[in-house]
């Protein structure tokens, strides 16, 4: 989905005020798909700033479906978007630094898509867990340890006895 601001970028304090319906249903990072559960409609407000800029205001809200870090099932996290942003039409682009702070931006038309995953990506939170005191994953074979145990050998030997179970294993007669 576009927005045109052809007629923002060229009016002297022209504003527009948009409201549309997120089409983001997901999207992949680094490896990893998040599904878009909930969404609500995004809505911008563009004013011109001067000639050839526009200043960018809008807000969103979408829920996300991440897994869980320690046990990895699914867990909603409610994500509130607003941004604010100075725009330039593209013929007054200096270098190619601002070309990519506005990767979003083709031309005089607004690809809002592409603005929503950049937004989602820096609001992304650092740590999702799906209860405070989660168990994780058995280290062994996977089971989810907040179901129950797995019976899984969990013993751990302490590394400082290490030299003395060399000793001992030196010595035994085969």
């Amino acid at each position: 989905m576009v927005i045109s601001l052809t007629d923002v970028f060229t009016s002297e304090g022209k504003e527009k005020a948009e409201s549309l319906k997120a089409e983001l249903d997901g999207f992949s990072h680094m490896g990893n798909e998040y599904r878009v559960s909930e969404k609500s409609p995004v809505d911008f407000h563009f004013s011109n700033t001067g000639k050839g800029k526009a200043l960018m205001e809008g807000s969103a809200e979408l829920v996300l479906e991440i897994p869980c870090d320690r046990c990895l099932s699914p867990v909603r996290e409610r994500l509130s978007l607003s941004f604010s942003q100075e725009l330039y039409a593209p013929d007054l682009l200096r270098d190619q630094d601002q070309e990519d702070e506005q990767s979003f931006l083709h031309g005089y038309e607004l690809d809002v898509e592409a603005l929503l995953k950049n937004e989602v990506l820096i609001n992304m939170p650092v740590k999702v867990l799906c209860r405070p005191d989660c168990k994780g994953i058995c280290k062994k074979c996977g089971h989810n340890l907040n179901d129950g145990e797995c019976g899984c050998d969990t013993f751990v030997p302490d590394p400082r006895m290490a030299a003395i179970k060399d000793i001992f294993n030196a010595n035994k007669e085969v």
